[in-house]
């Protein structure tokens, strides 16, 4: 963070719209106590197999540990954030988990199964996207796959589509509780304009999403790397908020998923 307040001061002299009028942060590097704690901010409780394709994943490194979220897009594959393999020597990832300590299945996997975007940018937050590859699991009513856009000449900006995001995350700004239970929010899909107002164009490309947190709904710290999904295909992976809070109305930004299709396609057939 220290690296792109400088980054910051040293484009002070350039034009509107391109620097932030907000400090963007990955919702895992907000700071809260080292506990996994709460959910998406004033979210509705998630139904038992409600969303089979959500993964969560417990980070391990020299230095701590830190909780995401994921999404199961092939029976040997998890989808999530580039924040969240970096720096990570391990993983130990939990499937069909609507309590949140009991999952159904629980892997362990090491680093050499990541599989993170070799231009992720701390700095910028792009390209904000990995790959996990994992032992295959067998599907069931509450394991379970979600479909990618597919590959197509152009693509749905989604713009005024209402999207699902699911996790794990923080239930408020405040919360220091842990979370017995996955919840879900409806966000709705904005132009990236209204994040470009936020953020600056140097964060707000177009490989970014983003959603309105009306009333306070809102992902947050926990909920990094997790799905938004639109009519059950997942469109977009938990990038980052203002550092201001999850509460304070801002918009969160997303990995667009239309834009990496051939990476994750190039990662899985290898």
């Amino acid at each position: 963070m220290k690296v792109f307040v400088v980054l910051l001061l040293a484009l002070a002299s350039a034009s509107a719209g391109i620097l932030p009028k907000l400090t963007p942060v990955h919702p895992k590097d907000m700071k809260r106590s080292d506990s996994i704690q709460g959910r998406i901010t004033n979210g509705q409780a998630a139904a038992e197999g409600q969303f089979p394709y959500q993964v969560g994943i417990s980070f391990s490194s020299n230095s701590g540990s830190w909780w995401c979220g994921g999404s199961l897009i092939k029976t040997e594959w998890v989808l999530t954030a580039a924040h969240c393999t970096n720096g990570a020597s391990g993983a130990t990832i939990s499937l069909g988990a609507t309590v949140r300590t009991k999952p159904a299945q629980t892997l362990v996997v090491s680093s050499t199964n990541f599989r993170q975007h070799e231009s992720y940018s701390s700095i910028l937050l792009r390209n904000d996207i990995s790959l996990i590859k994992i032992p295959a699991v067998a599907v069931s009513d509450i394991i379970n796959t979600i479909a990618l856009p597919e590959v197509s000449n152009s693509y749905s900006t989604y713009e005024g589509e209402k999207g699902i995001a699911s996790g794990y995350g923080l239930e408020s700004d405040s919360s220091n509780s842990v979370a017995a239970q996955l919840n879900w929010a409806p966000l709705n899909i904005v132009s990236n304009s209204i994040c470009v107002d936020a953020y600056g164009s140097l964060v707000v490309v177009s490989s970014v999403l983003c959603t309105q947190t009306a009333n306070a709904v809102s992902t947050c710290s926990g909920d990094s790397g997790g799905p938004l999904a639109v009519n059950g295909v997942q469109v977009g992976v938990v990038s980052f908020g203002s550092s201001a809070g999850c509460e304070k109305g801002y918009p969160n930004g997303f990995t667009r998923i239309t834009s990496f299709i051939p990476w994750i396609q190039s990662k899985i057939n290898a």
